[in-house]
């Protein structure tokens, strides 16, 4: 039995929205190491001197997984840092804040777990570029979203099932998202329409969608998947070095 508590992956840097390494996670053999990737919310309103503090932590890459448009509205610090290599990566391919954005309005009527599963089927391209990048940069890679808890929570999920943790500890990593973070959501939750406030939050049942996915489709093999979106063997061999299995 497991007793893993996602708190253990907590950095603590002020002004930091939902900062946590990888490490510390249960995995094939071992725990998942400290230092390789860390996810966090996004960079946008990070201060210098809290980006310099995560940079101080050892990152050097930081791959944003918004979509263009969000980009564009909110930048992100990263981009012109000269210590970090800065990659956009989009695992949403509209904008979430319109009003007519139709990934929006498949949300109204759909779990956030039904979303993860479209985003690994339908821009698979884009999931394997992210890995791609992690898979050889050289020094702590960061990888972020807007809250730190759906793309990164997809991208967290995929090397979690390849270095081997359980279906229980990577749903608990996730549920643990809104539990952190829960101080910066609720009011937003708050003047949310309503059917749109699960969005807010990292109920476990969305994991349990996109797992149950994993195993229906691909047999409970993340390798199968990673088959289908083409992601080389290469890349595949260097991030299970760097997770050390």
């Amino acid at each position: 039995m497991s007793f893993y508590n996602p708190a253990c992956s907590l950095i603590d840097i002020d002004g930091a929205l939902n900062l946590r390494d990888l490490g510390g996670m249960p995995i094939k053999g071992g725990v998942f190491p400290y230092g390789v990737f860390v996810r966090s919310g996004s960079l946008s309103e990070v201060s210098a001197e809290t980006l310099a503090k995560i940079k101080e932590y050892g990152v050097r890459n930081v791959i944003d997984l918004r979509s263009d448009a969000e980009i564009r509205k909110y930048g992100n610090p990263a981009i012109d840092d000269r210590d970090i290599s800065f990659y956009a990566v989009s695992l949403f391919l509209g904008d979430p804040d319109s009003d007519k954005d139709p990934t929006m309005n498949y949300l109204k009527d759909h779990l956030l777990g039904h979303f993860y599963i479209k985003i690994v089927e339908e821009i698979g391209h884009n999931v394997a570029e992210a890995l791609r990048i992690l898979a050889v940069a050289d020094g702590t890679a960061l990888f972020h979203c807007a809250h730190g808890k759906d793309r990164t929570g997809i991208i967290a999920a995929l090397l979690y099932l390849l270095a081997g943790a359980s279906y229980e500890d990577i749903i608990r990593n996730y549920s643990f998202s809104y539990e952190y973070i829960s101080w910066f959501l609720d009011p937003l939750i708050a003047v949310r329409e309503n059917n749109l406030k699960h969005t807010l939050r990292s109920d476990r049942v969305n994991m349990e969608i996109f797992l149950n996915h994993i195993d229906k489709v691909y047999g409970g093999d993340v390798m199968n998947y990673f088959d289908k979106i083409g992601l080389e063997e290469e890349y595949i061999a260097k991030l299970k070095k760097k997770i050390r299995i």
